[in-house]
């Protein structure tokens, strides 16, 4: 995935230098809504693809989104970004890939999403050989065993059900896709920001 991360990058980076010819033209929260639609629109597309990926390549990502940052908040490349970003409310670029295919495993789960996919989920509680565990009693899904850990374990069948597992209770639990999404927000949220005090 090396290759089309580096080219997203490229193409987020190019949208980033033309939209700063305009920056002092412009109100600061349409500056804002613009980098929304045009570069973190870019970088969220099709990102559920982009789970398990090395470390290195989510820095990649995340240069995009610290330079969408400093760029709406006027700092030098030099400035800490940390608490910029989260007073944006953006989530980190691995936590922006959770969140997308978290979401998609809950609307496969619901029956909003393509057939294809929700045919890769099983709970543990449909599966005879598990309704005995305390673990069929819970929302938790069955991690198919993958042949080859570089690319199996990033199958949807497999990276969706290890995360779906990894969320607390009431978030899986939830009724609604809006609940879910802003509850799951939250969460990661948190765990993007640790340091950021909660009111």
């Amino acid at each position: 995935m090396r290759c089309p991360v580096q080219k997203t990058v490229a193409s987020c980076f190019a949208i980033l230098r033309q939209l700063r010819s305009i920056r002092r033209s412009v109100p600061t929260s349409v500056y804002q809504a613009l980098v929304v639609a045009l570069v973190l629109s870019r970088l969220d597309y099709g990102n559920a693809v982009l789970v398990g990926l090395p470390g290195y390549l989510y820095s990649h990502l995340q240069s995009v989104l610290n330079a969408a940052a400093r760029s709406i908040a006027g700092l030098r490349r030099s400035d800490h970004i940390t608490d910029t970003l989260a007073s944006f409310h953006w989530l980190r670029a691995s936590e922006r890939v959770q969140f997308k295919l978290a979401t998609i495993v809950y609307r496969s789960l619901n029956g909003t999403a393509p057939s294809y996919l929700a045919a890769d989920l099983r709970h543990l509680s449909d599966m005879p050989s598990r309704r005995r565990l305390r673990s069929s009693l819970t929302h938790q899904l069955d991690v198919p065993q993958s042949q080859c850990v570089t690319v199996g374990d990033r199958a949807f069948a497999v990276a969706g059900a290890r995360l779906w597992n990894s969320l607390p209770p009431d978030i899986v639990a939830s009724n609604t896709l809006s609940q879910f999404r802003r509850q799951l927000k939250t969460f990661l949220f948190r765990r993007s920001y640790p340091s950021v005090l909660f009111s």
